[in-house]
């Protein structure tokens, strides 16, 4: 499995964990799941012969009990009956009750694990963003099956014969009447399950997309509604909703219909089987008792497949929902413990990588070409380029978000893929593009949610980032509590905290994508600054920009364009070369210590934005 990379922020566990307990102290174990399924079918052995006490019972009052007109009997066999239906009534209550557990346990079983897993998937390019909660969703599902009638009733279904069996010892003619019963209803259940798998793969999609679309509009409520988007995409999202409810309706109106003929049909079978009884009883073939008795007993026989059938539904959306999740976990094999090596010094080398879109084919999907480099401890460079040319992406590919579909990314001479990934991730600081916080104190946001974070390597980090200051301005400082959309922040404080948690640590690698896009010039100064300091130490920096500001400490530049490397070399000469290929003039200094390109942009900090003379298709940002 490719490392899910530092994009991915799960809290270090460096200790072992205790294994998690249900809401009763019931510890959850491996494999406990499974052994409590065989209790339940072993419980289920008793239920069901005990499910035979009643039909027992009137048996033998028609038969014995009125004959004989014997009181003692009669006595006898109802304390006898009272105790059984008290001893039945305690197994299937704890039948229910182990089921349930049953499934708690499969549920913590497999959340992480799952969860683990869809994050894995999740930070590819080409994934679904959702998939981590789908995937939770899922096993919850799961989990809640095992406590619904239907589970049960499918425990139960394998001693259908056995009660076919008994109706046929009281009379073989019983017995053929009751198989051909059940042998109905049977394939009643199976053209159910035909008919309704179809519909419902397409209800689960439909209600996926339109909780995938409110969940964005949610998140970019803000946003819709300075654009005046706001009423197009409710109604966007409501039509989706419409759809969905419809195939939902469509779904429950198809498998009502088949469970209430279900229920029609077993309850005329009853009759019919009383009907067929007492024409037995006219030409004495069979006593009175034994026609009551296989009427109750064919019912109880025939409930099963009737459950199943009315719940069909669930199982059907429980049978997706494991068919997705032993998919996601084939397509992401357990992870195995990894060598331990030693702490990574910033040594790095890129040879001819290459990123390809997921599931593109043959020579098309590429987004980088052939990209090579290499860089010493205490170097930076500078990624720059038009719009498109590749740089996020190659940032996604040196922080393990993007495997690469050709070439190789080595730090200090090992393939991402050796590292431990909760190794890399601590070697490995990185800034997004577009930065995103969780939910919480800016102290554990910092601390990459790492429990066992000092608040002197925390404040170490704000201090770096030029982040102390900005934080102490805040009502509770480092206390102060955000949400995941790092409400009250504002885009530059936030870039300013992502690029502290960047720098927590003190990682050997150091990858910035467009880090000073929301800055002003205090905050654009402070960037430089953490960047002369990270060098100062002996990390490796890389910075991906549209703006020479941002590149003034580097030593390298490296100028992608259509995803191929067009000039690789210290930063005077490339940037000399541009400006002489594009036939535009910088300014004085340009691209010396301390200056800044003049090429005029729109203002920002009241300063002219500086801008690389190709970058005609940006405006008003980085």
């Amino acid at each position: 499995m490719k490392p899910a990379g530092p994009g991915v922020m799960i809290a270090p566990q460096p200790h072992p964990q205790p294994l998690p307990t249900l809401a009763d102290g019931t510890s959850v174990a491996d494999g406990g799941s499974g052994r409590l399924f065989v209790v339940v079918a072993v419980v289920s052995i008793f239920t069901n012969l005990l499910m035979l006490t009643g039909p027992v019972f009137m048996l033998q009052v028609y038969d014995r009990v009125l004959s004989s007109r014997s009181e003692a009997t009669l006595v006898v066999l109802f304390t006898l009956v009272a105790f059984l239906y008290v001893v039945f009534g305690l197994l299937d209550h704890a039948r229910a009750r182990i089921a349930a557990r049953a499934g708690a346990r499969y549920q913590l079983q497999l959340d992480a694990k799952v969860f683990r897993a869809a994050l894995g998937r999740a930070v590819l390019r080409g994934a679904s963003r959702h998939l981590p909660m789908r995937a939770t969703q899922d096993v919850a599902l799961l989990q809640q099956i095992t406590g619904s009638p239907v589970f049960l009733a499918l425990f139960d279904f394998p001693w259908v014969p056995l009660f076919i069996g008994v109706i046929a010892l009281l009379h073989p003619l019983l017995g053929l009447f009751a198989g051909l019963a059940a042998l109905a209803l049977a394939g009643l259940s199976l053209v159910n399950m035909q008919r309704s798998r179809a519909r419902q793969e397409n209800t689960f999609a439909a209600q996926q997309r339109a909780e995938a679309l409110g969940r964005q509009i949610s998140v970019e409520a803000g946003q819709m509604r300075a654009l005046g988007m706001q009423g197009a995409a409710l109604g966007r999202w409501a039509e989706l909703r419409r759809h969905a409810l419809s195939e939902a309706i469509s779904g429950n109106d198809s498998s009502g219909g088949f469970s209430a003929s279900a229920r029609a049909i077993r309850l005329f079978l009853q009759s019919a089987m009383l009907a067929l009884g007492a024409w037995l009883v006219l030409r004495s073939e069979l006593s009175a008792g034994g026609m009551i008795a296989a009427s109750i007993i064919l019912g109880r026989a025939l409930a099963p497949l009737d459950q199943v059938i009315g719940g069909w539904p669930q199982v059907q959306a429980a049978r997706a929902a494991r068919a997705r999740l032993r998919a996601l976990l084939a397509a992401t094999p357990a992870e195995t413990p990894r060598t331990k090596l030693p702490q990574p010094k910033g040594h790095l080398a890129v040879k001819g990588l290459a990123l390809r879109i997921p599931g593109a084919e043959g020579n098309s999907g590429f987004v980088l070409r052939d990209v090579t480099f290499g860089m010493r401890p205490g170097q930076a460079l500078g990624v720059i380029g038009d719009s498109g040319a590749g740089k996020s992406s190659l940032a996604e590919a040196l922080v393990g978000i993007w495997p690469p579909a050709l070439g190789e990314i080595r730090l200090d001479g090992a393939l991402l893929d050796h590292y431990d990934p909760v190794q890399l991730g601590r070697a490995i600081g990185y800034l997004p593009q577009r930065v995103s916080l969780f939910a919480g104190s800016l102290r554990d946001n910092i601390a990459r949610l790492d429990p066992a974070a000092t608040d002197e390597n925390v404040i170490a980090a704000a201090q770096a980032a030029g982040a102390h200051e900005v934080i102490f301005g805040l009502p509770n400082g480092y206390d102060t509590i955000i949400d995941a959309e790092g409400g009250g922040l504002s885009g530059g404080q936030m870039q300013r905290i992502a690029l502290a948690r960047a720098l927590y640590g003190d990682p050997a690698l150091l990858v910035l994508d467009e880090p000073n896009s929301d800055l002003d010039d205090a905050g654009s100064r402070a960037l430089n600054l953490a960047i002369r300091n990270a060098k100062a130490r002996g990390a490796s920096v890389i910075i991906m920009t549209h703006r020479p500001g941002a590149i003034l400490e580097c030593d390298l530049v490296l100028r992608l364009k259509a995803g191929r490397v067009v000039a690789l070399g210290p930063m005077e000469d490339v940037l000399r070369k541009t400006t002489r290929n594009s036939g535009a003039i910088l300014g004085p200094g340009a691209g010396q210590e301390g200056a800044a390109p003049s090429a005029a942009g729109p203002a920002q900090g009241g300063q002219p934005v500086a801008r690389f003379p190709w970058d005609t298709d940006r405006k008003g940002g980085a």
